[in-house]
């Protein structure tokens, strides 16, 4: 984790790219940058958008774990879609991943298709908002 005065930036080993961090805490607020369907190898999982849509998801989770949020914490996720019949598989999916955790409580979310993402085989891209009730711990003073 890297900390500054005003923030702490996490990103998982499979997703950690110079100049940018998966998410960031500053006091109670978690913001997750946008997720795609990476596995633990780095490599696009599948070109199914049900798989991809999962593994975006999943790849929130593991951000959020590293700045000491959960899945429960978030209040918002933003999906873009290459195609816009590509929802009902992201929505299976965020069903899936979040309904174990929030009942019937769903984060507020945002769907928006747009023409590609960064690479053309990612059909899903997801970024997450959270709230922490609790600030981050102080930073420990090493001198």
């Amino acid at each position: 984790m890297t900390t500054t005065s005003s923030h702490e930036g996490f990103s998982p080993d499979h997703l950690r790219f110079p100049g940018m961090s998966q998410a960031v805490r500053t006091g109670a607020a978690v913001i997750v940058s946008g997720q795609v369907g990476l596995d633990a190898t780095g490599k696009l999982v599948s070109d199914d958008p049900y798989e991809q849509a999962k593994q975006s998801l999943v790849n929130v989770q593991l951000a959020l774990e590293g700045v000491g949020a959960t899945l429960s914490q978030v209040t918002k996720l933003v999906c873009y879609l290459t195609d816009p019949g590509h929802f009902p598989a992201y929505s299976t999916a965020k069903r899936e991943i979040f309904g174990p955790q929030n009942g019937d409580d769903a984060p507020a979310s945002t769907t928006v298709v747009v023409a590609a993402l960064l690479d053309p085989r990612m059909l899903i891209e997801v970024e997450a908002y959270a709230y922490i009730a609790e600030p981050a711990p102080a930073e420990l003073d090493p001198s």
